[in-house]
């Protein structure tokens, strides 16, 4: 969508502490939400995609960091949470063996590289998401980061167009 919608004329219009915590709901980098924040207002949709993803490729690893800090292990999303229940829908089926699988898997790759696994879940299913992890845990760390700021990017995109498809009053 490149057109102005009613949710991205709320976050122009927003004063700057309400658009930094819907920012932070999208991304929890304070660098990439201070980053969006500056640039308001946007024309389109298109505008604000450009300067998430600019921004997303500016990030140090400590800003790539924080920013995964605010995303809950695959199979575990947060409870109550409804964007990561919906994110990790491809779960929501899988078997017990499949939920302990990826918790193993989980912690191995946290043991290894010092932060959760972070991978663009909408729309995978729980094996899809177990076999990414099984592909990226031989990776390196500089690998992995760089991965990482690619699904970051991918998340922060269907984060925005739901917060600017959102009519007022709908849940996020």
């Amino acid at each position: 969508m490149s057109s102005s919608t009613p949710g991205l004329s709320r976050l122009n219009d927003a004063d700057a502490s309400t658009a930094q915590a819907v920012l932070h709901e999208v991304c929890a980098s304070r660098v990439w939400g201070n980053k969006i924040l500056a640039q308001r207002p946007y024309a389109t949709t298109d505008a604000l995609f450009a300067a998430s993803d600019a921004a997303m490729a500016e990030l140090t690893a400590e800003d790539l960091a924080e920013a995964m800090a605010g995303h809950p292990p695959i199979g575990r999303p947060k409870p109550g949470d409804a964007t990561s229940n919906r994110e990790q829908s491809g779960m929501a089926g899988a078997s017990d063996e499949l939920k302990a699988e990826l918790l193993e898997l989980n912690l191995a790759y946290q043991e290894k590289f010092g932060h959760v696994f972070l991978i663009c879940a909408t729309g995978r299913t729980g094996e899809q998401m177990r076999d990414a992890v099984r592909n990226r845990i031989d990776n390196s760390p500089e690998q992995e980061r760089e991965i990482v700021r690619v699904e970051l990017g991918k998340i922060n995109r269907i984060r925005l167009t739901r917060l600017t498809e959102t009519a007022e009053g709908d849940a996020a």
